[in-house]
């Protein structure tokens, strides 16, 4: 196994924003309550003013802070490793990278955003940020951001991974974090969803929505996002302009890049750098691949349109792909990838045919991961084993087309704290869902009665 690692005065000094480069204009965001584009100062009570204008931006590239950076050099730049025994033991002709994002202190990706969302709140004299969880990945990069910088941190944690997951939670409570198993009798948008169902598993959508009702609610506290908004893919990117520098290096350049979407930050941030060089004309052919749970089908059988990020309705509306912000996905290991809907960038990239989407079921993925950890030794959260998968089915196209492909996918995280999940695969205990159509019918009936895009 080969790893290319950069030195560190090579750590990027500015992250990439796509918005600028992307075909067309990215359909507004709207208000929630007005259905008119939405203003930046509509997301002053949620947002830092800083956070707001990288939401807005339309400038290419922007200044990462030396502070930020300082913090990234504890763990970054990241490995890109060549995965060779993997690439023996399927016997492929194709060369097999993964960008490993389980070297954070958090053990994933999350903390690319987690440090500078809480840099920007601590400059401002935010006191407190409130923020949803799914796997518990973005719960614990923002509590370890909150600690380095003084800054008090809840969450609301999916009540199903709450329970999966207990690690997760002892780790943001390490870093001092409040960690509370939504839904929640603490806001009106969880006693609202616990009366219809007392026992409900929750949901991102639901998470959200009571991050964000807690964040209103205090003068001295602000929301921080995990995924989809543009300022989050936005400090996700250093992923990916690491790993073109690093490929650079080995003297190779993917021809396909492939990675898990849940809300799409992770995945973005290691392809938008890669998907300039298609938008410029300078690598035409370069392929990207989307891989989702079949339990979440967002880009594979979701409605294009706008929607709300929560299920409350708080949020701005966003122009996605979405199976509907009151649609309940099975309580699946891959907490991550419960999201409802997806980054606009990506949605837009994705309807205009940049963008590959393909969903799979729990037990395939889990099985590819044990065969990755047999091989190359890493054991990867269940979110990146999604992505794994569709590394797995490119190398074996072009095994059976006898093609030499470069593949690079995302290993978002490490699965570390998700050994009970693998437990239950190797006992043969895990279920596969399939969602009916009548209830993702049922879901996107429910969206705001609003001109598809």
């Amino acid at each position: 196994m080969k790893k290319f690692i950069l030195a560190e005065n090579d750590l990027p000094q500015q992250w990439y924003n796509i918005l600028p480069d992307l075909p067309a204009p990215l359909p507004p965001y709207l208000n929630p309550v007005t259905h008119e584009p939405l203003r930046p100062e509509d997301l002053a009570p949620l947002l830092p003013q800083t956070v707001i204008e990288q939401e807005f931006s339309q400038e290419r590239w922007i200044d990462i802070p030396e502070q930020v950076r300082d913090i990234y050099r504890m763990w970054r730049p990241s490995p890109l490793v060549r995965a060779d025994r993997l690439e023996k033991a399927l016997d492929t002709p194709a060369k097999i990278y993964f960008k490993y994002e389980g070297v954070s202190p958090a053990g994933s990706h999350k903390p690319n955003t987690a440090i500078p969302q809480v840099y920007y709140n601590a400059q401002e004299g935010v006191r407190r940020v409130t923020t949803e969880t799914g796997a518990g990945q973005w719960g614990s990069a923002l509590s370890f951001a909150g600690s380095l910088f003084g800054v008090a941190v809840t969450v609301y944690m999916v009540r199903a991974s709450y329970h999966h997951k207990p690690y997760r939670r002892s780790l943001m409570h390490t870093w001092g974090a409040e960690v509370f198993p939504s839904p929640t009798e603490r806001t009106q948008a969880g006693r609202d969803i616990l009366a219809k169902d007392p026992d409900s598993p929750g949901s991102l959508g639901i998470a959200i929505s009571e991050a964000v009702e807690d964040a209103l609610a205090h003068d001295d506290t602000k929301f921080a996002l995990g995924s989809a908004m543009n300022h989050v893919v936005l400090h996700q990117t250093v992923i990916g302009l690491e790993a073109k520098r690093q490929l650079e290096l080995a003297g190779d350049y993917p021809d396909v890049v492939v990675g898990c979407v849940g809300g799409g930050s992770n995945f973005s941030g290691l392809v938008f750098p890669f998907m300039a060089d298609r938008l410029s004309g300078e690598r035409p052919e370069t392929r990207f691949v989307a891989a989702e749970p079949t339990a979440c089908p967002t880009l594979t059988r979701g409605a294009y349109t706008y929607d709300y990020p929560d299920t409350a309705g708080l949020g701005p509306l966003l122009p996605m792909r979405t199976v509907g912000h009151g649609f309940m996905p099975a309580p699946i290991h891959a907490g991550g990838l419960r999201f409802h809907g997806d980054a606009p960038t990506l949605c837009a990239l994705h309807d205009q045919g940049y963008i590959e989407a393909r969903a799979y079921d729990q037990n395939e993925v889990f099985a590819e991961a044990v065969r990755f950890a047999r091989h190359e030794g890493f054991v990867m959260a269940p979110e990146s084993s999604h992505a794994l998968r569709g590394a797995v089915q490119e190398a074996l196209a072009a095994k059976e087309a006898g093609q030499e492909r470069t593949i690079l996918f995302g290993l978002s995280g490490h699965g570390h704290f998700d050994l009970g999940a693998f437990d239950a695969y190797l006992a043969g205990q895990l279920e596969d869902y399939t969602i009916p159509q009548a209830q993702l019918d049922e879901a996107l009936s429910q969206l705001p009665k609003i001109e598809r895009i």
